[in-house]
């Protein structure tokens, strides 16, 4: 297998010069690169990068933990950050944890016998795993929390502006003349510790409002979960007039629901959701949605992973938050009652 020395001498460079076309393209002068690269194609040179990472202690991967794989939001979240590593030079390593922290565990293991340079991590829920990120981070590992973060977090994080848009949503059906307003999900320190969650119920009391306990339901961020707890809501003597999803997947869950119990949006009940899926445009009416910039998020958490793996030296805490914007598109209007 050829090496980098023989890429060198039939370039007729020093290997070091070769090494930096590799490595550092822009310091090198554009006819010294097409020698380097012809010599590459000719050779069909492939850099050895398992003993680059053993030289330096690190690769050039960084790993990306997302909660689900399936979900647009990550799905769009995996593709954005994967495109703005690979203009940087770096792979992904791509895992899934269900939004469980056990899966996680899992994940940051294989990360870390790796030795990625930078971890790019939505945390799930449950035991944290933050001692085990401690200890990543203590070896080299760059670490940015994206989506949710622990309390008190000692990593940068980039969020949605979660109680904002919760507050406007509520306010927004509240305008519209809804009291009773359902969330679907309630806050739970383990299960759904999220900010949107625990933010529902304040946002009521402060319009004067209160969440009646048969509303009141832990249950996970999935399809399924949501759509079992609307059958549930909108078989009560007093059901809701209004719902608030707090994921699109949640969402489409309640929507499945609603037509299977013959309940029109926006007549019967209103629909309120974050995410903006693509299913959520097709159906009559639209959903009103909470849109998250997804793309700018996953650019900046790549940027920020590559900025601290290449500066080195401890990083710099940086907290960003992101506004969401409320599309208004028809299945939210006022109460028939």
């Amino acid at each position: 297998m050829p090496t980098i020395n023989d890429v060198a001498a039939l370039a007729g460079v020093s290997a070091t010069t070769a090494k930096r076309v590799l490595r550092e393209p822009e310091r090198v002068a554009p006819a010294t690169q097409e020698r380097v690269q012809k010599a590459i194609d000719e050779l069909h040179y492939v850099p050895d990068e398992r003993a680059g990472a053993l030289r330096r202690g690190r690769n050039r991967s960084v790993g990306l933990v997302l909660a689900s794989v399936v979900e647009p939001f990550f799905a769009s979240l995996m593709r954005v950050v994967s495109h703005t590593l690979r203009q940087h030079g770096y792979t992904v390593l791509v895992a899934e944890s269900e939004y469980e922290a056990e899966l996680e565990l899992q994940s940051l293991k294989l990360f870390h016998g790796n030795r990625v340079s930078g971890l790019i991590i939505r945390p799930g829920y449950g035991s944290p795993n933050l001692d085990y990120l401690l200890r990543m981070r203590d070896h080299g590992t760059h670490i940015v929390e994206i989506d949710y973060h622990y309390p008190d977090s000692p990593f940068s994080w980039i969020m949605l502006d979660n109680a904002r848009c919760v507050r406007e949503g509520v306010r927004h059906l509240y305008d519209m003349g809804h009291r009773r307003i359902a969330a679907l999900g309630s806050y739970d320190p383990v299960i759904n510790p999220e900010d949107r969650s625990r933010t529902f119920p304040l946002a009521m009391q402060e319009l004067g409002l209160e969440v009646p306990d048969e509303y009141r339901r832990v249950i996970r961020l999935t399809e399924d979960d949501a759509y079992r707890l609307t059958h549930d809501l909108m078989r009560l003597d007093r059901p809701p007039t209004a719902l608030f999803g707090f994921n699109g997947s949640g969402t489409l869950g309640a929507f499945r629901a609603l037509q299977e119990l013959g309940l029109r949006i926006p007549q019967d009940v209103s629909l309120l959701s974050f995410d903006d899926y693509t299913w959520m445009q097709v159906v009559r009416p639209q959903i009103d949605v909470f849109s998250q910039p997804v793309d700018d998020m996953g650019r900046l958490a790549a940027r920020l992973v590559v900025s601290e793996v290449e500066q080195g030296g401890e990083p710099q805490i940086k907290h960003n938050v992101f506004p969401g914007e409320l599309l208004k598109r028809g299945s939210c209007a006022a109460p028939r009652d």
